[in-house]
């Protein structure tokens, strides 16, 4: 007979609920109960889940943004039987949005234009912190080129906090399921802890292992740690880090700047069904990462914007099997834009327009355009497929 785990656990809710009543009934002491419930009731947790297989939109991970950098060479190839027509409508938006134009043009050009064409202050002001999902996509902002000097210029995470202050903790904390109002509190810091060390860690970022993240997963949960080590050191299509860590090949691009910009949310719910006897957190946060080529003098400055969706489980101890300050990995997707679909494994890999490692459109990119921004839609409702990104 083995003694692995079930996925469910070996009364129903109902059933127990009923054994405990009979417990008190009989006039059971506190000791004799804990040992009569212990044989009804499973100590260990439900099967730990495994790292999901690379679940789609994860595919999602292509497309030169800022509508194929105002003039790319994709644009370039269309049919020149239409150069007239779109000439023409260059000029009358050069009429009303003079910035478009201004925005790629050298300081030494713009400083002789119409101060009327060059001033275009951008809206800086920081956003509240998100609570839950948003009902729309942010408003579209003028497509300035980014700078080093400005890497989210043109961008709405402009507007968004840096780093780790982006994982704003839920300012009301109240008792869930088997958690006091301090272990919920305590659970959704693990949680923020997590989250940096997977996607904010500058080692991580730069293509390094995400140590402090994986000691943070309960080691009673072997399976899902033993197949993200396996993934780390050895990344496949399936098995793919990046679905949980975000990671670039230093050799490749380089980070601009010491600022990523994030949004997002935590909840707290007690489990159900299958979950029940935990409580879960979930996570549904945007980081947005400017990059520049490795190479020496590049100056040409591209976004990866990257969407988590993670759930976290904290089980009851006595119940099941747990340790104490670590946390259980329950659920993972992953949403990307502005990263090769079939450029390898475990980095992502952005897409640049200029110089020697110039790349241009995904032959498989073949699904229709997505907004990386628009946070309205849950990861799941998303279109399937590897596409392209609206804008970055």
């Amino acid at each position: 007979m083995s003694d692995k785990p079930s996925d469910k656990p070996s009364v129903s809710d109902e059933e127990w609920a009923s054994f405990v009543e009979n417990a008190r009934e009989q006039g059971l002491g506190t000791e004799e109960q804990s040992k009569a419930l212990r044989k009804v009731r499973p100590k260990k947790p439900p099967k730990a889940r495994k790292a999901p297989k690379r679940q789609e939109p994860a595919g999602w991970r292509t497309g030169p943004a800022w509508q194929e950098m105002n003039g790319s060479a994709a644009r370039k190839r269309r049919v020149k039987g239409v150069l007239g027509i779109v000439l023409a409508a260059a000029v009358a938006v050069v009429a009303v949005r003079p910035q478009l134009v201004t925005g790629v043009l050298p300081d030494g050009v713009t400083s002789a234009l119409p101060s009327s064409w060059t001033d275009h202050p951008e809206d800086t002001t920081p956003l509240a912190a998100e609570t839950a999902r948003p009902t729309a996509a942010p408003d579209e902002v003028d497509p300035d080129r980014p700078t080093l000097k400005e890497p989210f210029k043109g961008s709405p995470a402009v507007r968004w906090a840096d780093g780790a202050a982006g994982i704003e903790l839920p300012k009301q904390v109240k008792a869930t399921g088997w958690m006091s109002q301090k272990q919920v509190a305590d659970a959704l810091k693990l949680s923020k802890e997590f989250l940096v060390a997977a996607n904010l860690d500058p080692a991580v970022l730069k293509g390094g292992k995400p140590s402090a993240a994986l000691k943070l997963i309960d080691p009673k949960q072997p399976d899902v740690r033993q197949e993200l080590e396996r993934g780390l050191a050895k990344p496949t299509e399936k098995n793919d880090p990046t679905t949980l860590f975000s990671r670039f090949e230093p050799s490749e691009v380089r980070l601009v700047g010491a600022v990523v910009k994030t949004r997002g949310h935590l909840t707290v719910e007690k489990g159900k069904g299958k979950e029940a006897g935990a409580v879960l957190v979930r996570a549904d946060y945007s980081f947005v990462y400017p990059l520049v080529q490795a190479r020496p003098g590049a100056d040409e400055v591209v976004r990866t914007i990257v969407r988590r969706e993670v759930v976290f489980a904290f089980w009851k101890p006595g119940f099941y099997e747990v340790t104490p300050g670590r946390l259980d990995l329950y659920d993972w997707h992953s949403n990307v834009g502005n990263s090769y679909c079939d450029r390898g494994a475990g980095f992502y890999h952005p897409a640049f327009h200029e110089g020697p490692e110039a790349t241009t459109p995904e032959p498989s990119a073949t699904g229709p355009a997505v907004d990386p921004y628009d946070r309205s839609k849950t990861i799941g409702e998303l279109p399937r497929g590897c596409g392209t990104v609206t804008r970055s």
